[in-house]
């Protein structure tokens, strides 16, 4: 298998398609694979390796959606996740659909027919989107100024639903506010609460919000691709000094630490010592929470940060808490039933429960669904189900 896969990342980056790549499998027992080539910093010569810091952009989801499960497992919320929202978020309890524009071309908005419930927070469900996929969302945010979300400015979540809760599956910043009920319920910030409850237990010591100094010496730099295929390193970084700490995507971490997290999901929330997730919990993270809604391709409305996405299209998906389910066997040889999903600047991640293996790759290139990012993710998982068959 090494051998096979580090000649998969070696080619990709000798023929210039992508900087650098780090990837990994593990089962529910330890490494299968663990493999980087490439730069870092395209021309900077600093090779990337397991511990290289990236950011995991929505990558972030699922382990906020795992904070919130263990307020379930903590009696502080009901496994059904039915109960409105609003009575710990007050603010959701105001929120209101956006209808159209007016002859002014400012907005117009009518009440929700229903109340946002914690499962619709969790499942991109709930009404919210996200302007890089929404005309209609990014039109407001010019029309009125706000902030969007991932700017970490509080007033980025102050913004209208695209749809009735429960109606639609659309991709959204539901799990920013599913990070904010965390809080309120929890009384601790995000990053404290996934500090202690998530990150130590599972001794992923170089996740975070916040870089460190450490993190910061070890981190690679988001690259933008323009239309020519040309690749150049860019100064971003998420706001380290946000007004609150973005849930739907402001974590950093590595490839050693991001596996840990995947093996404990494989491992029934079992994981170095330590029971994060009740047995049964990760079972009703792995079933389908969206009823006969399915997840839909997502068309781009910004080029540079996203290209038109969708896993495996064709193939019917459905959405737990949180991650994307395939309901039928993948191309690649992902199991039916497995859990993935991925974040903007091309990281990957899948895990297959019945095949007892998951895998991630990170690379740090937009936009997202970069044609050849997305390609040398195939090639991977592809590899690892043949050299495991």
């Amino acid at each position: 298998m090494k051998a096979i896969i580090d000649t998969i990342l070696k080619n990709a980056v000798d023929a210039g398609h992508i900087p650098g790549a780090i990837a990994a499998i593990t089962n529910s027992d330890g490494l299968l694979y663990a493999g980087a080539y490439g730069e870092g910093a395209l021309g900077q010569g600093d090779q990337v390796g397991m511990d290289t810091v990236v950011w995991l952009a929505s990558m972030t989801k699922p382990i906020v959606g795992a904070a919130v499960m263990q307020l379930v497992d903590q009696g502080k919320l009901t496994s059904s996740l039915d109960e409105e929202a609003s009575r710990w978020l007050p603010q959701l309890g105001q929120v209101k659909v956006l209808t159209g524009w007016d002859a002014a071309g400012q907005p117009m908005f009518r009440d929700p027919k229903s109340s946002i419930t914690v499962r619709q927070l969790l499942t991109h469900t709930c009404g919210f989107a996200n302007d890089i996929w929404s005309p209609d969302l990014a039109r407001y945010h010019q029309v009125t100024g706000k902030p969007r979300a991932g700017s970490g400015k509080k007033a980025g979540l102050d913004v209208p639903l695209m749809f009735d809760p429960g109606t639609q599956w659309d991709y959204g910043i539901g799990i920013d506010w599913a990070g904010q009920l965390v809080e309120a319920i929890s009384g601790m910030s995000l990053g404290a609460f996934i500090k202690q409850h998530i990150t130590d237990p599972l001794d992923m010591n170089s996740t975070a919000f916040k870089l460190s100094p450490d993190m910061r010496a070890r981190m690679a730099k988001v690259h933008q691709r323009d239309v020519t295929g040309k690749l150049t390193a860019s100064p971003f970084e998420t706001n380290q000094n946000p007004e609150f700490e973005p849930g739907g995507g402001g974590l950093y971490s590595t490839a050693n630490d991001y596996i840990k997290f995947m093996r404990m999901m494989l491992n029934k929330g079992a994981g170095n010592g330590h029971q994060i997730l009740k047995s049964d919990t990760v079972s009703l993270m792995s079933r389908n929470a969206i009823g006969l809604l399915r997840v839909k391709m997502l068309h781009t409305n910004d080029e540079r940060r996203s290209l038109d996405a969708e896993f495996f299209p064709g193939l019917p998906k459905t959405w737990g808490l949180s991650f994307m389910i395939n309901e039928e066997t993948a191309p690649t040889g992902r199991s039916k039933g497995s859990l993935a999903w991925a974040g903007l600047p091309n990281t990957y991640f899948w895990i297959d429960p019945i095949k007892n293996v998951a895998g991630v790759i990170l690379m740090q290139i937009l936009p997202f669904a970069d044609t050849k990012a997305l390609a040398l993710f195939t090639d991977f998982e592809t590899a690892a189900y043949d050299c495991l068959s």
